[in-house]
């Protein structure tokens, strides 16, 4: 048996035995055990934001979300984010966990519901619990705070081609608690499905419908299917599409205003495709996004409207939100690559059932990643946002998301930003 320095240091001077650590090594103690296979990961994410446009506090990029006003024309750090998990093994009962923890600014807000003010900076990502059960091929599922299974792209900047994230990613709801089912039905087709309290993000959060609080019936539902193309499909191979769908009651408070669930709930649609290309250095995506708030945001339902103290009887106000986004990545090298980013976005509000107006943006985003060192993942981006239309009357742009209207974003209508940003993971 091979002892390290410091073992065999401490025999020198009589502290150990060989033979008891010896021994000890032989019968491991529980808690080693139960820990064996755990694995501790993460990231440290830093950046810089010029704004390349005057007014940036009341341009559409202000609102984009994890890039306040606060982190304009300086050095930033965005989030630490540390994962603790223990995967499942191939076992037809295999079980294992996973917790994600964000600590920072963009933790801000994430879950409020496990905050102990709304600006702490520190967050629950994901806790849940893994089980497998021999059906079939196995189901899988997630019991605990997991994220959404629809959406193009995720809270950790570096899983997606750009940095900043998109109009898109604000529509998608984020993290669910409630628990999920995926089977793998073969190797190119899987699905996935399961029930959450609400689609608002939040540990624990509920529905709050005035009528049927708590009902087992307005909780969240969701659903997706993915399928991988087979080697058969040649140069197109390994490209994939997803769509899925959730509804559910929604609970946040914006602008003053309280959306969803009172009279109504909220369906998310969602559809991606990640393609290959004969230019294998060359993929490109597509995301489509549409939020439906059936119903209305605000319902007669007691002394609910725009406000407390000025209550409307019997209105309704929906507001319905769209976004399309189209995405290119070229691998020049190992280490270097371009991405790009094109999006459109329309949301409309609807007064008693009839149209009343409409905020429509579009942005274009260009990154350049060259990764120099190793773990480290360094990225150089420039982003323009324009408002084409907006008015005040459509201030429930998305609804139950992380997009927040800037204070007189019809007054500044163009934003330019410059982002660099550099992100080591261990």
């Amino acid at each position: 048996m091979k002892f390290n320095k410091w073992t065999l240091g401490l025999a020198a001077v009589g502290l150990v035995s060989l033979t008891s650590v010896a021994r000890a090594d032989e019968k491991p103690s529980a808690v080693q055990t139960a820990l064996s296979n755990t694995t501790i990961s993460g990231y440290v994410s830093a950046s810089a934001n010029v704004a390349l446009t005057d007014n940036y506090a009341n341009s559409p990029a202000a609102g984009i979300p994890f890039q306040p006003v606060s982190k304009e024309n300086g050095f930033n750090l965005d989030v630490v984010k540390l994962s603790i998990s223990k995967p499942e093994d191939e076992g037809p009962w295999a079980s294992g966990y996973k917790v994600d923890l964000l600590f920072g600014p963009d933790a801000v807000g994430y879950n409020t519901s496990v905050n102990t003010t709304s600006t702490a900076d520190y967050a629950i990502k994901q806790a849940y619990v893994n089980l497998r059960t021999p059906v079939g091929n196995g189901i899988d599922w997630q019991f605990g705070v997991f994220d959404s299974p629809l959406g193009y792209e995720v809270f950790d900047s570096t899983s997606n081609p750009n940095y900043t994230r998109s109009y898109g990613y604000s529509i998608e709801p984020t993290e669910l608690t409630g628990f999920s089912a995926t089977y793998k039905i073969n190797d190119t087709l899987s699905v996935v499905g399961g029930a959450a309290d609400t689609s608002v993000a939040g540990i624990n959060n509920r529905n709050s419908d005035v009528s049927l609080v708590q009902s087992s019936w307005h909780l969240a539902y969701f659903g997706d299917v993915t399928y991988t193309a087979p080697s058969s499909f040649g140069w197109a191979a390994g490209s994939t599409v997803s769509v899925g769908v959730l509804y559910g009651g929604t609970d946040t408070i914006n602008n003053g205003y309280t959306r969803g669930d009172l009279g109504g709930n909220q369906v998310n649609y969602y559809g991606g495709l990640t393609l290959n290309t004969p230019w294998t250095k060359l993929t490109g995506g597509l995301a489509f996004d549409y939020a439906q708030n059936y119903e209305g945001g605000y319902a007669s339902e007691g002394p609910y409207g725009p406000s407390s103290a000025n209550p409307i009887p019997g209105a309704t106000y929906r507001y319905d939100e769209m976004a399309i986004g189209l995405y290119g990545t070229y691998k020049a090298t190992d280490k270097l690559s371009f991405s790009g980013r094109g999006e459109y976005v329309e949301a409309d509000a609807y007064s008693g059932g009839n149209y009343n107006s409409s905020l429509n943006l579009v942005e274009l985003t260009g990154t350049v990643e060259y990764d120099l060192w190793a773990n480290v993942t360094s990225r150089l981006e420039l982003r323009w946002d324009q408002n084409l239309q907006g008015s005040s009357a459509a201030l429930g742009l998305l609804p139950n998301s992380s997009y927040t209207i800037p204070t007189n974003y019809t007054t500044q209508r163009d934003s330019v930003g410059l982002y660099a940003s550099v992100v080591y993971k261990f």
